[in-house]
């Protein structure tokens, strides 16, 4: 990594493997540093060395280090006393353990760097840490010496390099007590389903596009001002009320959320609160009263239509039974007639 000025050389301690290499800083800052004027006439403020027995500034090559006692006196210690210290990790990073990623708590975790492999003969012992670490799927755990004092860090893989992040001692992270609320809290089954249905609402999001609001904002006054232009107008900020019902703030999260994701509002939240019925008022029940009072009309009405067509057909059909019956009878009657006039007229045969 020629472009990066590296922070610290030595050598990565693998058991009887040495591995030159190269500390350099894996992060930076962006942050916008202001200096301290006199408001008067924008005069800069500076702060001078001074030493309090003789009531002089001094220069930094007068400075050294000392320690203070418990007693408020003064212990000088120099570079050369710093030298003599039992201090094995003073250019070499000595890995002591492998171990679990999950095993390193967050908390722990300090300033990042990257290990730039240090020549060509560095080259071979590097691969082989990193492919060693890649296929064990563990962290190296390992002590070093930067800027006078030891530290704990964490050798891990990014991409094809090795990275290694300072850890605090163990000794050095609080425990969380006093810190969760001391009050009995008990969160019901439909609270949790519906923080689960706003966690699945906002779902993941790539980082790269994760940006610093403030400092763009910062730089948007600054070049205004640089430009004699007033400043742009910051917006309002929400006014937040107090949650009085949980539930009901869960709810509207996760339709505000679903709404900035473009969703239509008829995506309602799966875990949403299914809402009890409506109580009966005096209004409703004529309403159900008609519809029944409709209902047993219209039957008894189809039953009274039904009845009187059933008549009719009845009485059409006795009225074509009797002209039937009057038919026949006519008949059978002319043709008894016609048989008595037939006989009548017949001559008897006489007997010789």
């Amino acid at each position: 990594m020629p472009h990066v000025r590296s922070i610290w050389n030595g050598a990565i301690s693998f058991g009887l493997v040495s591995i030159p290499i190269k500390l350099v800083n894996a992060t930076e800052s962006h942050s916008i540093s202001f200096r301290q004027i006199h408001t008067e006439d924008g005069g800069r403020i500076r702060y001078r060395k001074f030493c309090e027995a003789e009531d002089k500034e001094v220069s930094g090559a007068e400075i050294g280090k000392g320690y203070e006692d418990a007693d408020g006196s003064i212990i000088p210690i120099t570079d050369e006393d710093l030298a003599h210290l039992p201090l094995p990790t003073a250019r070499t990073i000595e890995i002591v353990a492998f171990v679990p990623a999950d095993r390193i708590d967050p908390l722990q975790m300090d300033a990042a760097y990257y290990l730039a492999a240090g020549g060509a003969a560095a080259a071979k012992p590097y691969t082989l840490l990193r492919e060693a670490l890649k296929r064990s799927n563990k962290v190296a755990i390992a002590k070093f010496a930067l800027r006078g004092k030891e530290r704990l860090g964490m050798l891990r893989v990014v991409g094809e390099a090795i990275a290694m992040h300072g850890l605090l001692w163990p000794d050095e992270v609080r425990a969380p007590e006093g810190v969760a609320p001391d009050t009995d809290v008990t969160v019901n089954d439909k609270e949790l389903d519906l923080a689960d249905a706003l966690m699945d609402t906002l779902g993941e999001i790539d980082l790269t596009e994760l940006h610093d609001e403030y400092r763009e904002a910062l730089e948007e006054v600054v070049a205004a001002k640089a430009a004699g232009e007033a400043p742009p107008e910051t917006p309002e900020p929400a006014k937040g009320g107090k949650v009085l019902d949980l539930m009901a703030a869960l709810e509207n999260s996760v339709k505000a959320a679903r709404e900035s994701r473009g969703e239509g509002a008829e995506h309602k939240a799966e875990a949403e609160v299914t809402p009890l019925p409506a109580r009966k008022t005096s209004r409703s029940t004529p309403k159900q009263t008609d519809a029944k009072k409709s209902t047993s009309t219209a039957k008894k009405t189809a039953a009274k239509k039904t009845t009187t067509s059933a008549r009719k057909s009845t009485s059409k059909s006795t009225q074509g039974t009797k002209k039937t019956a009057s038919a026949t009878k006519k008949t059978s009657t002319a043709g008894t007639a016609k048989k008595t006039t037939t006989k009548k007229t017949t001559p008897r045969k006489r007997s010789a």
